[in-house]
């Protein structure tokens, strides 16, 4: 996201009542994957994981969406917004900002694989996070640092991603393949003020529109694994 998105709510507000008068006037197009969720078909590859808590790092576009549908998961411990990609040094907004730096905005989630899979994650994140047939760009935000990628911890996270992606396109779920990547790189945790940005600013424009249908989605498509409460980086589970 742009530092102007920070500044302007009430400009992506007026802009986005413009466009609701104006595509009022206009023939629907096709559906397509950003105008909402949809709930795919679980993995036919699933993590085997050991007990304990794991951690898993996803890139799907601006990270406030992203933190705020994993931290809405049912076994999900922690979902903290980050960097992953570049270098430690570059790791800060201003400059993850300019494109140029390697860093996607991502998530890092931390999981109980007894209660929920890498696999189960992956399902929920291609289902109702993004659209994952954009290219550099997720909603209204354009740039590398907006892809969609994994960061796999492990080589077996790495061979469940690698599978899932397959089979959808060999689905054919989607009018375009599937433009996520496979990538490796640290995760570096975002300043302060990006962590819970969803629960903590219900009303921002940009959250209204872009972030709380996932939410949404996350609620109608997967039922049985949405809490109610998210668990919070500033308000860790007991």
């Amino acid at each position: 996201m742009t530092t102007e998105r920070l500044r302007a709510p009430l400009l992506i507000g007026g802009l986005t009542g413009l466009a609701l008068l104006v595509g009022a006037a206009l023939p629907l197009a096709p559906a397509s994957a950003e105008e909402g969720g949809q709930r795919l078909p679980e993995a036919a590859m699933t993590a085997r994981e050991k007990p304990g808590l794991r951690t898993a790092t996803f890139a799907g576009g601006c990270f406030w969406g992203v933190q705020g549908v994993f931290q809405h998961v049912k076994g999900v411990k922690n979902a903290v917004s980050g960097y992953a990609g570049g270098t430690r040094a570059s790791a800060r907004y201003e400059e993850v900002g300019t494109g140029r730096t390697g860093h996607a905005e991502a998530v890092q989630v931390t999981y109980d694989p007894a209660v929920v899979r890498y696999d189960e994650l992956l399902q929920i994140f291609f289902s109702v996070a993004l659209d994952p047939t954009e290219v550099d760009r997720q909603g209204p935000d354009t740039g590398p640092q907006y892809r969609s990628a994994l960061f796999p911890a492990d080589a077996e996270q790495a061979a469940v991603a690698k599978a899932y992606i397959a089979q959808l396109d060999g689905a054919k779920i989607f009018s375009k393949p599937i433009a996520t990547r496979i990538e490796s790189g640290a995760f570096y945790p975002a300043e302060g003020y990006h962590q819970d940005y969803m629960t903590l600013h219900p009303t921002n424009s940009y959250i209204a529109v872009n972030d709380a249908p996932k939410l949404r989605d996350l609620k109608a498509l997967f039922p049985e694994r949405a809490n109610a409460q998210p668990v919070l980086v500033g308000r860790p589970p007991a």
